[in-house]
């Protein structure tokens, strides 16, 4: 969205009662020649929402419709080198609304990006492509995925260099410990890519292409606060067949050494996961094209705080069936999850259907 400033009126015309000279200031700013052009601003927005059914074992199965995630994008220049981006999000697990993006860009090259503010620090793929870039529908729910620690949705306060080196791409920075963490030691957190086919351009990455790039892609991130650490390794590979349908396969093994992780309770988690998805060629004058996925992950917690905390694992498997109309901007996603557990907590299946609207 374009937004033009057609200038401003001198106060003093309010001050004097003058209305000539002020019809005249009015024609002299509104004219095309003295028009001042504000920056473009680009405004955006995003929505998912479902209907799932969830059935623990051994108890009743509960149903709900929600509004799982709504958000507000907005992003303008202020120089050539220097942009401003600014994201909320309404989620619907707490009801709250709360600033996920506040970030002061400069760049002078692809090799020399600085950012500060709150935004997402150099981590595993899967918290770069964030839910709304994912191939698969349950996110961050396998025990694996970003266990990074964050102030709010994987965000964290700081400031970073990232630089594209043609098909390496690296990212490191320095965060504030005392809001992620509680420790007030900074954090510091870095990443290096390499892609061996296709180079993905920018910082922020996708869990899928949709056939749009032929990708094979290594990562490895590392985050260290006070002598705790959390890293992780994680692979994409993306094909386009010849009969025009796309093979795509992700993977992931991360471990969270006293830093972040999905249960505060335990010292330590680590475990991997593997996914596999093919999006069928789209029919002639269909809206959009079907893709099945399936996903396998395990998630081990150890180190427990106390004696009544014993070791547990976790196993996730995850089922979609998607029908993809605008890649991430318009996608229905019906899935099935069975999660299990070892010990500590209770079994569950859920099915259900979500959509995702972009703009």
């Amino acid at each position: 969205m374009r937004i033009r400033r057609v200038g401003v009126l001198p106060a003093r015309c309010f001050e004097r009662s003058l209305p000539a000279i002020c019809a005249g200031a009015f024609l002299l700013a509104a004219s095309p020649v003295l028009a001042q052009t504000a920056p473009a601003v680009s405004l955006g927005a995003g929505l998912q929402t479902s209907f799932a059914a969830t059935t623990p074992k051994g108890g009743d199965t509960t149903a709900s419709f929600v509004v799982n995630s709504a958000r507000l994008y907005v992003s303008g220049p202020v120089t050539k080198q220097i942009t401003f981006m600014f994201n909320t999000e309404y989620n619907g697990a707490t009801s709250n609304i709360g600033v996920i993006d506040a970030v002061a860009r400069i760049s002078t090259s692809a090799k020399m990006n600085i950012w500060f503010g709150r935004f997402l620090p150099p981590s595993d793929r899967a918290n770069l492509y964030g839910p709304y870039y994912s191939n698969h529908w349950g996110v961050y729910t396998d025990g694996v995925q970003d266990g990074y620690p964050f102030v709010t949705t994987g965000r964290d306060d700081g400031v970073m260099y990232w630089g594209q080196f043609n098909k390496l791409k690296l990212s490191g920075g320095v965060f504030d410990g005392s809001s992620s963490t509680g420790n007030s030691k900074v954090l510091v957190a870095a990443r290096a890519q390499v892609d061996l086919w296709d180079a993905e351009d920018g910082y922020y990455l996708n869990g899928t292409y949709y056939g749009g790039k032929n990708l094979l892609a290594i990562g490895g991130a590392v985050q260290a606060q006070d002598g705790n650490t959390a890293s992780s390794a994680d692979f994409l590979l993306e094909k386009k067949l010849g009969g025009g349908g796309t093979v795509t396969v992700e993977s992931e093994f991360a471990n969270y050494d006293q830093l972040g992780g999905y249960n505060a309770t335990y010292g330590n988690s680590k475990g991997g996961y593997l996914l596999g998805s093919y999006l069928f060629p789209k029919p002639a004058n269909a809206m959009g094209a079907f893709e099945v996925l399936g996903k396998f992950a395990k998630a081990n917690f150890s180190k427990g705080l106390s004696i009544a905390n014993p070791d547990y694992d976790q196993k996730t498997t995850e089922f979609n069936f998607n029908y993809v109309m605008k890649e991430f901007n318009a996608r229905l996603m019906f899935f099935f999850r069975n999660t299990t557990f070892s010990a500590v907590k209770t079994n569950s299946n859920q099915v259900g259907v979500g959509l995702q609207i972009q703009m």
